[in-house]
């Protein structure tokens, strides 16, 4: 099992003369001898060389946020920051007055917020220790930060065990942060002047490390069904046990660390292993005795207990009001059921495959479904991938180093893989995307990795998928246009949304788009017009729609509570013309039919503009304009 002590003795100074003797080996002979430096500081050591770093030299080109670029990243990652707040403001309280910084990093090395004294603060800003800077080992050499992400596990790096000799007036203990999918979102460091080391600096960012993760998961699944795990029943409740995210089927959707390894299990079990198959007792009977129960898991004699009711929707229960997908539903009773087929998959690592005609809302859908889960407040991230040329397509998909191609921008871009991690990525019209480029996603998907156009870093991915297209993928697969092992890798669920002359909600529809584009006001369609509206096609499907009636707002003046046929476009009113027309004139369209009446109304009114547009319904301005 892996412990953790809240107050971890510190290990001995690194003996400068030994470090010396050590580096001058390394350099001359492309190893140390055996036993002069810790096992991980020397392979960081190997990997600095490696990187071509050179420990009087300086890195040219090493990449620093700009002001902006640190706002995005921190908003893309606002949900670890939200959290990481309150346990970077305890640990700052035990460190108070020794000269050291509270740092959160995120999985690229960025760091994203520092907190402690200013005056160190001002010392370590000379090293580029400090908010916007990147702290990857490829940059800095062995560091805790860095070294901490590529070794997976918490660290000290102390004085001259830092690769690059101006880095050797550190002192810094750090730990890698894993969130509830088993994914590695970041690191959290304390780092000060190494004449004044804090003797338990290791053990306490390690404890604050498993506050973090405890937070984070509480976040995620903290309204769900959940399993602690512990040795003790006291350990039960604590910060120090082992969390476990269940679905109603017992599988496993979140896990912490110390339940990976209490139970012995991959992170990749996560999304994929039922309870059942990794303890003896099954889920029905630990919901059949509340409070601590004894169980047998892979490391021997556990306690466990059980937190959750199994949630049972009652017969027709509709999900709550302000629920982003509910209000998507404005009666249809297709769209309805796609809507309750797309909502059963929501937090599982199942892909949405919506498919629909252009214009149906395929975008506005998968947002609901984002707004609508688990991943609510972490990004939403969406390409279209028939908007952009296809040269451009691969840098915009999985990003590129800085100078990688020519028109690179110096500072190199993550892309959108890594922009929507911990959210949902939406690859819009993804029947588009060019056959070379869908076997480099096949392969990411599959590895749930990224690595930049012109290298870097591999980047573990943890987002939800949900891809669109107008097109019949199926079809296309039988063509040879699509690859048929993406095709099914994105097919986790099949989602056909109905075209706007499929469904009867119409008049809701409408209702909620004037709402929407006129609040506060009482809008309605004119009745032969709502007829019209219902008999038409609609080829260009809800945006069609939508379009229509945002210029028909436009052109209604303050005091006009009806839209008529004055206030559509032309071309829409040659359109609508054969739904409307009476028997005895099958070829008199809206526009003659307008004018018709505006006419009659002005000779009923003896020529009385006013009066005129008062009967139809209008403002004089529309009017006036209709006249011309």
């Amino acid at each position: 099992m892996w412990t953790l002590p809240l107050a971890a003795p510190a290990r001995p100074r690194p003996d400068g003369r030994r470090l010396r003797e050590a580096r001058r080996a390394l350099l001359d002979a492309g190893a140390a001898p055996a036993g002069l430096l810790d096992a991980a500081v020397e392979a960081s050591w190997q990997r600095s060389l490696a990187h071509g770093l050179e420990p009087q030299g300086r890195q040219l080109g090493v990449p620093h946020a700009s002001a902006a670029q640190l706002r995005r990243a921190q908003e893309q990652r606002r949900q670890l920051l939200a959290q990481a707040r309150p346990v970077m403001e305890f640990v700052h309280e035990q460190i108070r007055d020794a000269g050291q910084l509270v740092i959160l990093a995120d999985a690229e090395g960025m760091l994203l917020e520092a907190l402690g004294d200013t005056g160190f603060a001002d010392k370590a800003a000379r090293v580029a220790l400090r908010p916007g800077a990147n702290w990857l080992e490829q940059w800095r050499g062995t560091n805790a930060i860095g070294t901490a992400l590529a070794e997976g596990r918490p660290l000290m790096v102390h004085g001259g065990e830092h690769f690059l000799e101006r880095n050797g007036f550190l002192t810094c203990a750090a730990t890698p942060v894993w969130g509830p999918d088993g994914r590695l979102l970041g690191v959290l460091d304390i780092s000060g002047d190494q004449r004044g080391e804090h003797r338990h600096a290791l053990g306490l960012v390690r404890a604050a490390g498993r506050m973090l993760e405890h937070q984070l998961f509480e976040a995620r699944h903290g309204s769900g069904l959940r399993l602690r795990l512990h040795g003790r029943p006291e350990g039960l409740g604590t910060v120090v046990e082992g969390l476990l995210a269940l679905d109603e089927d017992g599988l496993i959707l979140g896990a912490n660390r110390v339940a990976l390894e209490l139970l012995r299990l991959p992170a990749s079990a996560i999304g994929q292993l039922p309870i059942d198959q990794v303890m003896e007792q099954a889920l029905g009977a630990l919901q059949q005795r509340p409070g601590p129960q004894a169980i047998e898991g892979a490391s021997g004699r556990l306690w466990a207990r059980l937190d959750g009711a199994r949630r049972v929707p009652a017969p027709g229960a509709r999900p709550p009001q302000g629920d982003a997908l509910q209000r998507l539903d404005s009666g249809d009773a297709t769209l309805a059921e796609q809507i309750g087929r797309a909502r059963r998959v929501l937090g599982k690592p199942i892909p949405l495959l919506l498919q629909g005609e252009s214009g149906v809302g395929k975008e506005l859908f998968a947002r609901a479904c984002h707004d609508s889960g688990p991943r609510a407040g972490q990004p939403f991230v969406a390409l279209n991938c028939a908007a952009l040329p296809e040269s451009l397509i691969e840098a915009e998909l999985f990003g590129y180093r800085g100078g990688a191609f020519t028109g690179a921008r110096r500072e190199g871009t993550p892309g959108r893989l890594r922009e929507a991690q911990g959210g949902t990525l939406f690859l819009d019209e993804i029947g588009d995307m060019p056959l070379a480029l869908q076997a480099r996603l096949l392969r990411v998907l599959q590895e749930r990795q990224v690595q930049p156009l012109g290298g870097g870093a591999v980047v573990d991915l943890d987002f939800a998928l949900i891809s669109a297209s107008h097109q019949p993928l199926r079809e296309l697969v039988r063509q040879g246009r699509f690859r048929e092992d993406l095709y099914y890798r994105l097919n986790g669920l099949m989602v056909r949304l109905p075209a706007l002359r499929e469904r009867s909600d119409l008049a809701t529809l409408v209702d909620r788009l004037l709402q929407d584009l006129a609040p506060g006001r009482s809008l309605a369609l004119e009745p032969t017009l709502a007829t019209a509206f219902a008999r038409h096609d609609w080829p260009g499907n809800v945006r069609q729609l939508a379009q229509v009636l945002r210029t028909a707002v436009a052109l209604l003046d303050d005091a006009e509570p009806l839209i008529t046929a004055a206030h559509l476009p032309e071309d829409l009113l040659d359109e609508l013309a054969p739904a409307v027309a009476p028997a005895p004139m099958p070829a008199e369209d809206l526009r003659s039919l307008a004018a018709q009446r505006i006419e009659q109304t002005l000779r009923d009114c003896h020529g009385n503009v006013s009066e005129a547009a008062r009967r139809l319904g209008v403002s004089r301005n529309t009017l006036y304009r209709r006249l011309r």
